[in-house]
């Protein structure tokens, strides 16, 4: 599977196969994509991850040990099904609460009520994951509960008591507040993942009404002087309405301060049909503006292949342009 495979894969996001054939199911819980039945799937290295759609234009089945890929009975991938960990392969990643206060357009995550994660629980999710010997990587993610502030409190606190047991790469992605890079990072966190979603300032304001954009870039910009280079990283998404030019002059933004961005496939969820309008990237505009992010990386001199934690080593949803794109 090259680059362009690749691209044309999450530009779908999307198979018609026999749910059986997974062994291991994961339905991920935030994002724009959670609810959706999906699993990983890996070609010559490269990891895509896939939902599970009868009415998707592609058709996978097994001959022999691998899973094959076909759009319109011509073949345009072979591999294999991964084994996750906890939400992606190799990682323990942890959402600690399912549920977000923020009515961010196009995300069905405020309207799912999902769990909230106790402590205990997520304590012992973890040493599960470790007993596997297979976990290289611990990150943390979560929707917003009651306040931004109670669950940087928790993040902190499951941190620390990580920290305490396991020597391995502890990444953390919540919503900021004044002094949660600082606090998180004492805490014992290697890697900080505060999401713009988009860069287009006209665009956030509209479908995401209870964030402040200008407040997250500070963050980040917090973010870089405390955690170093190459430690911090954002979610910028693809396809909610920007054009080429305004995701350029976004990406560009983000490298600029030392963030690394991760540009992310837009998904229209059927609970927010009614008040985004997504258009998903096309293979060619994911290519393109994977490459422009790649030159402007190695411009400022970031890279998106040396993160232990979260979305960039896993590479399931997005095209990681100092991996999947070639020299």
């Amino acid at each position: 599977m090259n680059a362009e495979t690749k691209a044309q894969l999450i530009s779908v996001g999307s198979v018609n196969m026999d749910p059986k054939l997974i062994h291991w199911l994961t339905i991920p819980t935030a994002g724009p994509g959670a609810g959706n039945v999906a699993f990983f799937f890996n070609s010559e290295g490269h990891r895509v991850r896939l939902a599970v759609k009868e009415t998707s234009p592609l058709e996978a089945k097994m001959e022999g040990e691998d899973l094959v890929i076909r759009k319109d009975g011509v073949e345009i991938a072979r591999g294999s099904i991964e084994e996750e960990l906890i939400h992606c392969p190799d990682q323990a990643f942890i959402t600690m609460c399912e549920k977000c206060i923020y009515d961010c357009k196009f995300c069905p995550v405020p309207k799912l009520n999902g769990k909230v994660k106790s402590m205990d629980q997520m304590l012992k999710m973890v040493a599960e994951a470790h007993e596997t010997g297979r976990m290289n990587a611990i990150s943390i993610t979560s929707g917003v509960e009651i306040s931004a502030e109670d669950e940087v409190d928790r993040a902190e606190e499951l941190i620390r008591r990580l920290r305490e047991k396991y020597n391995v790469p502890i990444g953390v992605s919540v919503y900021p507040t004044d002094d949660s890079t600082r606090r998180l990072k004492a805490a014992g966190a290697d890697e900080l993942k505060y999401n713009v979603e988009t860069m287009d300032r006209k665009l956030h304001a509209k479908l995401c009404p209870d964030q402040d954009l200008e407040y997250l870039l500070d963050a980040l910009r917090e973010g870089v002087k405390v955690f170093g280079k190459n430690k911090v990283c954002s979610n910028f998404i693809i396809g909610l309405g920007e054009t080429d030019e305004s995701a350029e002059k976004g990406i560009e933004e983000l490298v600029s301060i030392g963030v690394v961005p991760i540009l992310r496939a837009a998904a229209q969820h059927p609970l927010r049909k009614d008040e985004v309008t997504v258009k998903r990237p096309t293979a060619e505009r994911l290519l393109h503006l994977n490459r422009f992010l790649k030159k402007k990386l190695d411009e400022y001199g970031l890279r998106a292949d040396t993160f232990d934690t979260m979305c960039l080593p896993c590479t399931g949803c997005d095209i990681n342009p100092h991996v999947d794109l070639e020299d």
